[in-house]
């Protein structure tokens, strides 16, 4: 709308795609993929939810996020266990995608 008051020689370039996401971001991820609401995340939410970060393999590492954070063998990421799934993404370097207006 405003773009003739922009000066010509200024280029915009999105940096978005080197922020980092924080921890708070990554759990509103996970959260949101429990689909059936009951709390806890399978390893199809984990599957989802690596999806969503652009992952390459999203299964593979639904897998191993789910070995490395599921403290009590039961195949399931429960509340006490969200901390060490956040920290293992967080590990990985997800990084935001598509949040920059500027493309």
């Amino acid at each position: 709308m405003l773009e003739f008051l922009r000066p010509r020689n200024i280029i915009i370039r999105c940096t978005c795609a080197h922020v980092r996401l924080t921890d708070v971001q990554l759990t509103n991820i996970f959260k949101n993929c429990d689909i059936n609401g009951d709390g806890y995340l399978t390893k199809e939410d984990l599957t989802e939810a690596f999806r969503q970060l652009g992952s390459t393999f999203p299964g593979y590492r639904a897998a191993r996020a789910l070995h490395r954070a599921d403290k009590n063998g039961d195949g399931l990421i429960d509340k006490e266990e969200l901390d060490q799934l956040v920290e293992y993404a967080r590990k990985r370097g997800y990084r935001l995608r598509n949040a920059c207006s500027s493309k």
